[in-house]
């Protein structure tokens, strides 16, 4: 090789390497001021930064779609495998179900499946999808449903609940308000399979009559549906737990007037007593009837405080007293009770010193007499008087040893006939305080015996 070409080939690695050399002071350079620059940045002490790994897995699973029919065929799977009528099977299962199925997201799903025996669809009708009905359901019951059957389904549900305590809400909140919208589009036998169940339901605390208050909705009103089938859930209750039970829960479900369930046309006492009467449950009009007259005594009762405040006459207290009983009437004996709480309430106790309550009691008696006398027609009604005043004696003691005074005073103002003292002490008293108020109403008795016995001397 040439001088020249030597030269040439030493000239172009010097400038290579010097190129090399500024690139590496330009990057050296750059760094350097990268890391002052980051130094600078402002931290925040104590705080740890996690790395993004993806979405949550929970956001992942409430953003799932919502598909009830899978849920119901891998429901199917499980149900599939239990012998017909093997109810402690089908409870173990639906319970072992719960571990891998969403019974929480598929609540409603889950019960219609239950109940009657596939998915519903809005209006009550089942989703047609050729989906075969459910291997475990009530509406499996035999026809015409009867109660022991039926509280074998029951059973089930029980178990599942106590297992899985928050599906109850679902049922009692959702479900079953939902169902008893839609009974007048199943059969008879469906129906009334439904109507027993829930009654069962209530009777065994796993759900409230709040779901009841679905049945007031017009068009199961109108079609006489409502009554129809709040008539064997009411059976179905009384049957297992007893009318005050279900009175309890009736107020405890806000169900506040019976007329709701019958037609407009036919919302009367009249017709609501020949239905139940008819149906053999005389204990649901009785203690419609007596909450009805609990209402009326209260308005009567405060309204005569009000009137007695008011120093109103005796005679518009009169013609108050029967104008209610034209628009709201009472049986005499409940009448003469609230009559004498409504003037009794507006005597102003606490202002008298204790040696003159029995003076005041006596003024106050004598001033309501007068009062009461037109609404004491007949022996029954004059010893209701008698009872009432001898439970308001024994509930207030203050006035205890008043009584054979305030019953000589009404004996004398022609409130109670003797007949009536003497049927009391005999066999008419009430059990609170009976043999006190026997022992100190002795005198009184045998007195008017003894005038009773001159008078026929006399004859």
């Amino acid at each position: 090789m040439s001088e020249d070409s030597k030269r040439v080939g030493s000239d172009e690695v010097s400038s290579s390497t010097k190129q090399l050399t500024g690139t590496f002071s330009t990057c050296a350079c750059k760094l350097s001021t990268q890391a002052s620059t980051t130094a600078n940045k402002p931290t925040l002490a104590g705080v740890r930064l996690k790395a993004r790994k993806g979405k949550c897995p929970r956001a992942v699973k409430a953003q799932a779609k919502h598909e009830p029919a899978v849920f119901r065929d891998q429901l199917y799977k499980h149900l599939e495998t239990v012998p017909e009528g093997d109810f402690d099977a089908y409870s173990n299962k639906l319970i072992a179900a719960g571990a891998t199925l969403e019974y929480l997201k598929y609540a409603e799903a889950l019960f219609n499946i239950l109940l009657v025996g596939g998915l519903l669809q809005p209006g009550g009708t089942y989703v047609e999808d050729g989906a075969p009905p459910s291997p475990f359901s009530v509406n499996n019951a035999a026809e015409p449903p009867k109660i022991e059957e039926l509280k074998k389904y029951v059973e089930v549900f029980n178990k599942l609940i106590r297992r899985y305590k928050y599906l109850q809400k679902p049922l009692e909140e959702t479900v079953l308000p939902a169902l008893l919208q839609y009974v007048n589009k199943w059969p008879e036998g469906r129906r009334d399979k439904v109507a027993v169940t829930v009654g069962l339901l209530i009777a065994q605390g796993l759900a409230s009559a709040t779901c009841l208050l679905s049945l007031t909705k017009d068009h199961l009103v109108k079609e006489g549906m409502s009554l129809t089938v709040v008539t064997i859930i009411f059976h179905t209750i009384i049957a297992e737990q007893g009318m005050d039970f279900l009175a309890g829960h009736l107020k405890k479900g806000g169900i506040k007037d019976m007329m709701l369930f019958l037609p407009a046309p036919k919302r009367d006492l009249k017709h609501l007593e020949e239905h139940f009467k008819a149906a053999s449950l005389p204990q649901v009009v009785e203690w419609y009837v007596k909450k009805q007259y609990a209402v009326v005594k209260e308005n009567v009762t405060s309204h005569l405080k009000e009137m007695c405040d008011d120093n109103e006459t005796d005679d518009r207290i009169i013609a108050y007293i029967k104008e209610s009983q034209v628009e709201s009437p009472l049986p005499e004996p409940e009448l003469v009770h609230c009559i004498w709480q409504g003037l009794m309430t507006s005597v102003d106790w606490p202002s008298a010193r204790p040696d003159q309550i029995e003076a005041l009691t006596i003024k106050e008696v004598t001033r309501f007499a007068p009062i009461m006398e037109p609404f004491c027609n007949g022996p029954k009604t004059e010893v209701a008087l008698i009872n009432v005043i001898q439970v308001y004696c024994y509930e207030d003691t203050k006035i205890i040893k008043t009584f054979p005074q305030i019953l000589k005073v009404l004996y004398n103002k022609d409130c109670v006939s003797d007949q009536a003292i003497v049927y009391w002490y005999q066999k008419g008293a009430k059990p609170q305080g009976k043999q006190h108020f026997l022992k100190a109403t002795e005198p009184l008795v045998n007195y008017l015996q003894a005038q009773e016995d001159e008078s026929e001397e006399e004859e």
